[in-house]
């Protein structure tokens, strides 16, 4: 398949951004692997990895240093748009997220902001339970002990060189 047009679209603060600089690692009907350098250059985060699970509505992604060495996994909650007719998906922050640090530590996140944006009128009630019952299906992964699993296709197509 040859390698979709991809934005991320966000609700706090409303942007909705080309993610032209990012490389398509592996895609099929079900998941799209990607590799990335940092938007806004920061001190710590320098590049890492993610995997879309689109039917899922989940974004995990691998944050790392700049030596290669991992900050966190980050777990985003999202929905998405897809145009066949220009291979192009605009890829919607939900919001909700999850971060697992190294030691196993999870820390759900921006909780509040799903009422700050609901308030707003930018996220309607059929978004905002979206975002939960998805938020509630990685819980359930994550507890269950099988966060493992959502981590292969990002471990097994990933090139820190790509990045």
């Amino acid at each position: 398949m040859a390698n979709p047009t991809l934005y991320r679209k966000r609700l706090i603060p409303e942007e909705c951004v080309l993610l032209k600089d990012d490389t398509v690692l592996y895609r099929d009907d079900q998941i799209i692997v990607t590799g990335w350098n940092s938007l806004k250059p920061r001190k710590d985060l320098h590049h890492g990895n993610s995997c879309y699970y689109l039917a899922e509505g989940i974004k995990v992604s691998r944050f790392c240093k700049e030596d290669d060495s991992m900050l966190y996994w980050y777990c985003d909650i999202v929905d998405y748009e897809y145009n066949e007719s220009t291979d192009t998906y605009i890829v919607t922050d939900l919001l909700a997220d999850v971060i697992i640090y190294p030691d196993g530590f999870v820390k759900v996140v921006d909780l509040d902001e799903l009422v700050t944006a609901q308030e707003a009128g930018l996220l309607t009630g059929e978004m905002l339970k979206k975002s939960l019952l998805r938020l509630n299906h990685l819980l359930e992964i994550i507890y269950a002990g099988d966060f493992d699993k959502l981590l292969m296709p990002i471990e097994e197509h990933r090139n820190p060189q790509d990045a």
